[in-house]
């Protein structure tokens, strides 16, 4: 009843709200990039699930912090009547790593955890290796929290039903049942931004050491019961019985991980998260009210703290952050094999949503379904792309070989010290358009011209820009995305500077 008050008082008061928020679904759905030509699609939800072969979705909106509607669409497993509801659990894979650090920043806030402390002096089964330049790691939580430890691991495989799972030190040391490399240092302590899973991993390991419990246990007490959430839970594996699951299907829509239907992931902290809607809404709910001291969930010098990008990053204590003024967004993605799920907050107005889907497809799905979302709160987040069509012949010179720029800060690159870390990029021209292959790499970037110097990945997340100096001469590429930058010079030209 008072959901269903708040969703009038959401559709009352606010100007760009539809009769109610979701009924943006019904045909709001979008790409992020529009070729020159192409007019709005006007997609529906139902009809993109179909499509992307994603059985089941649950979303959920709020205003002013608080949840005003969560429904779920579709079915928990394809071929069945069993409907997702908004307490449907799902896996939703990394964002399990939020919900890990605002339990680390509720113990700091207990005066049990210093985020600033080396780790090692926590630690007590397992320690830190030697970083590649020797001498003793200083890590700390802090660093672990934003990515900017060093550590490398980017992400876990999944485990099906009956397969060994490794325990927390089998995973630190890469030793089976384990599937991933041992967790290393890939670079010096606070030195650049690497996304790490497996930094989390030990993050998780001190914070089970300092308080003595599984995080499961943790996660209970400090985050899921002070912020109403209690459909969640990192148990690993899920329970049989635990009831009302979304099960795991495939890219054609087929169930997987069967008999019982879906994975084990026994990362906890990286990727071993179950919730629903419900939850997930109520869990960014309490970080926007905290941000704007309106709860007591975290005090709100760090609820900013968590926020806030730490250098060289762009992710804050958890999340990652983007945008200013009232369009500032905190977000983050979930992406385990047969599972995709999205979290979105404007920390300044309380707008947010949370997005969970049951098929492998899923990515492109949630990114549809935040386009309407982001539509609908009427900020400008996550505006439309309007591409060009360029002139035959008008790319012809930027094909060739690049090669990064190393006086680009590490504060400067942020996100694309990961998401390019290759020394150099290969540029073709493909049919009139231009094709960016990073060194090392299998596929290319598909890119469509909004300017006809500045290209966009087709799904609009980063920009490569051809940089022709006064004397027509292409002298090198500028790559943007999320606030972050970097430069590469293309070979065989002389240096102009």
């Amino acid at each position: 009843m008072i959901r269903r008050a708040l969703a009038a008082l959401f559709a009352a008061f606010v100007p760009h709200a539809a009769a109610a928020p979701l009924d943006v679904l019904d045909a709001g759905l979008r790409p992020t990039v529009r070729k020159a030509g192409e007019a709005p699609p006007r997609w529906s939800l139902r009809e993109r699930m179909a499509f992307h072969k994603v059985p089941g979705v649950a979303v959920v909106v709020l205003k002013d912090g608080v949840v005003v509607q969560s429904k779920g669409f579709g079915v928990r497993e394809a071929g069945t009547t069993g409907a997702v509801d908004a307490d449907t659990v799902f896996s939703v894979g990394s964002i399990s790593k939020v919900v890990a650090a605002a339990a680390a920043l509720r113990l700091a806030q207990a005066g049990r955890l210093d985020l600033d402390r080396d780790v090692n002096r926590y630690l007590t089964s397992w320690h830190l290796p030697k970083p590649p330049a020797g001498g003793e790691p200083v890590v700390t939580m802090r660093m672990l929290l934003s990515h900017t430890s060093g550590l490398g691991v980017h992400g876990f495989d999944d485990f099906l039903p009956g397969e060994a799972v490794p325990t927390m030190l089998q995973t630190l040391s890469g030793a089976k049942p384990a599937k991933n490399e041992p967790v290393r240092f890939k670079a010096a302590p606070g030195t650049t931004y690497d996304y790490s899973g497996g930094g989390y991993q030990v993050a998780q390991l001190v914070l089970e050491t300092v308080a003595g419990a599984p995080l499961e246990t943790i996660a209970h007490d400090a985050v899921f019961k002070p912020a109403g959430m209690p459909r969640s839970t990192y148990a690993s594996p899920l329970p049989d019985d635990y009831g009302n699951v979304a099960k795991a299907h495939d890219e054609t829509g087929a169930l997987v991980a069967a008999p019982r239907g879906w994975q084990t992931f026994p990362q906890a902290a990286a990727a071993g998260l179950w919730t629903s809607a419900n939850d997930l809404g109520a869990f960014v709910g309490v970080l926007l009210r905290s941000y704007q001291g309106k709860d007591a969930f975290l005090p709100r010098a760090a609820a900013v703290r968590m926020l806030t990008e730490v250098a060289p990053g762009g992710h804050g204590l958890g999340p990652r952050v983007s945008g200013e003024g009232v369009a500032r967004i905190f977000h983050h993605g979930g992406a385990n094999d047969s599972y995709r799920a999205w979290i979105e907050g404007y920390p300044e107005t309380g707008d947010g949503f949370a997005i969970l889907t049951n098929g492998a497809n899923g990515t492109m799905l949630a990114r549809e379904i935040r386009n309407a979302l982001s539509d609908a709160i009427g900020l400008g987040v996550n505006p439309p792309v309007r591409t060009i069509a360029l002139a035959d012949g008008a790319a012809a010179d930027y094909a060739g070989t690049y090669r990064r720029d190393t006086a680009v800060p590490a504060g400067v690159r942020r996100v694309l010290a990961d998401t390019i870390e290759s020394a150099s990029l290969t540029v073709s021209i493909e049919g009139g358009a231009v094709a960016v292959l990073a060194a090392g790499e299998d596929k290319p970037w598909t890119t469509l011209p909004v300017t006809p110097s500045r290209f966009v990945t087709t799904g609009g997340a980063t920009t490569f820009e051809f940089q022709r100096d006064a004397r027509g001469v292409v002298r090198g590429i500028v790559v943007a995305a999320d606030g972050s930058r970097d430069y590469f010079r293309k070979s065989g030209v002389a240096r102009a500077d």
